[in-house]
């Protein structure tokens, strides 16, 4: 019985000896037939089919059956119950099934194990071992047929680069494919929970209200039994937020960019850039503990001094932590593109008497407004989906205030808040989330319009 690492890398290891066994065999026909210039295609193009047709009809029946393993075994398991078993409802058979898996898997199971149960588990945990020894022969099979295969039609005449890239132009459309039926299946899900919640809570309720209050009641009669999904005030939280975190960001990523760019010697940039792009590799929850250990703190130590009064948890902190996440984000892309201005554009600045700072400012930020602009929308897109510093810095308290000192929440906290745990999705509070998401993914998807309205226009102007 072979794992299936172990299986992936036998496979990998024959299309690897196909590779080679193939383009072998193409220089033996080539000298057969008077040299290289008979064949049709280079020797390495045989030896690509070869592996290639040893390699993916195996990969697709293992993935093929990753994909149905489990729900083959499962029916094989139902069909050896007793009918006692068989005949439960379905809800009481899924958790038998669910808990004999869970035994098969060493985990703990929700009720008492019975014989049946372990008698069940023991059957489940033999058919996978049979299974993967049938898996595992089949693919081998598979590899050295499709090997062998191509081994026996290798002529001077075969089109090998041909089948090659058409393979090749098939998987590049597969992958392409797999990428947009990916983002058409989460907003459709999206939008599905979405509309569910929007038949309990009125659109205008939800996008104009003023209060955001979305826990339900738990008996009769309890205020505020409807629960408040007025979402003013987590959107106005999260534009403070960010508009905190880009206030820090976009001055000092770009006034980075531009000095490493234009200014800095080769032995300064090759140190000070991979120290200032260490920041967007600190996880976000290192960031949250500073923001309520040490940028809390002081801000309220300095409110209280100056006679203000400032929250325990404050926009404030969280969008300059934010901030100073995501310069990264922009000090990198624009330095990037500053660096990609071609010099020429410098050198006719120069030659009419340009100074550097004017040469900047007229000719390579205009030049590169179209990556500096990816990279701030970039940067505005992480801000937006952030969550953990929010959390630990901001609080979760939905309050529309403009005040930065005072405590306010985001989307994305609203979001993980309301499907934390185990949820029903049948009231308004859990499908919440759900309408917060399509509202995040329409504004993500308004700032792309935005950057691609941006980009088309100077690119037509500088290209």
């Amino acid at each position: 019985m072979m794992s299936p690492i172990v299986l992936l890398l036998t496979l990998l290891v024959l299309s690897v000896a196909g590779y080679y066994i193939g383009r072998r065999k193409a220089l033996y026909v080539a000298d057969a037939a008077g040299g290289l210039s008979k064949l049709h295609s280079r020797p390495n193009y045989y030896g690509a089919l070869t592996a290639l047709w040893c390699c993916m009809p195996a990969f697709f029946l293992f993935v093929f059956w990753l994909v149905f393993e489990q729900s083959i075994i499962t029916s094989l398991v139902v069909a050896d119950l007793s009918p006692d078993l068989r005949n439960l409802p379905p809800e009481r058979l899924n958790l038998f099934i669910s808990d004999v898996r869970s035994l098969a898997s060493g985990n703990i199971v929700s009720g008492e194990i019975t014989a049946e149960m372990r008698a069940a588990a023991s059957h489940y945990v033999d058919l996978q071992g049979i299974g993967k020894m049938i898996v595992g022969v089949i693919v081998l099979v598979a590899a050295v047929a499709g090997m062998l295969f191509v081994y026996r039609h290798i002529t001077p005449g075969l089109r090998a680069r041909n089948q090659v890239e058409r393979a090749v132009m098939a998987l590049l459309i597969f992958c392409s494919t797999i990428a947009i039926f990916t983002t058409v299946g989460i907003v459709l899900s999206v939008l599905y929970e979405a509309v569910r919640f929007f038949r309990h809570v009125p659109v205008t309720d939800f996008l104009f209200g003023l209060e955001w209050s979305p826990q339900m009641a738990i008996r009769e009669g309890q205020v505020g039994s409807s629960g408040a999904f007025g979402a003013i005030p987590v959107f106005a939280g999260t534009l403070l937020i960010s508009a905190i975190a880009m206030m820090v960001a976009v001055p000092i990523g770009l006034m980075s960019a531009i000095f490493l760019s234009e200014y800095a010697g080769k032995q300064f940039r090759a140190v000070a850039k991979p120290m200032l792009e260490i920041l967007a590799g600190i996880p976000t929850v290192v960031y949250g503990f500073f923001a309520a250990l040490v940028v809390a703190p002081v801000i309220r130590s300095g409110g209280s001094q100056l006679g203000i009064d400032v929250s325990s948890e404050s926009a404030l902190a969280a969008g300059l932590v934010m901030g100073i996440m995501i310069i990264p984000f922009v000090s990198s892309l624009s330095d990037d593109v500053i660096n990609a201005v071609p010099q020429s554009l410098r050198d006719g600045a120069y030659s009419v008497g340009a100074t550097r700072s004017e040469t900047i400012k007229h000719v390579l930020i205009p030049a590169a407004l179209p990556g500096i602009v990816g990279g701030i929308l970039l940067a505005v897109s992480r801000a937006i989906g952030e969550t953990m510093i929010v959390v630990m810095a901001a609080g979760l308290s939905a309050n529309l205030t403009a005040n930065p000192l005072q405590a306010v929440t985001t989307v994305t906290v609203q979001i993980v808040t309301l499907l934390v745990g185990d949820q029903e999705f049948d009231s308004p509070k859990t499908l919440a989330a759900f309408a917060l998401g399509l509202v995040l993914f329409v504004a993500t998807l308004f700032l792309n319009i935005i950057a691609l309205t941006v980009v088309r226009k100077y690119r037509e102007r500088y290209e």
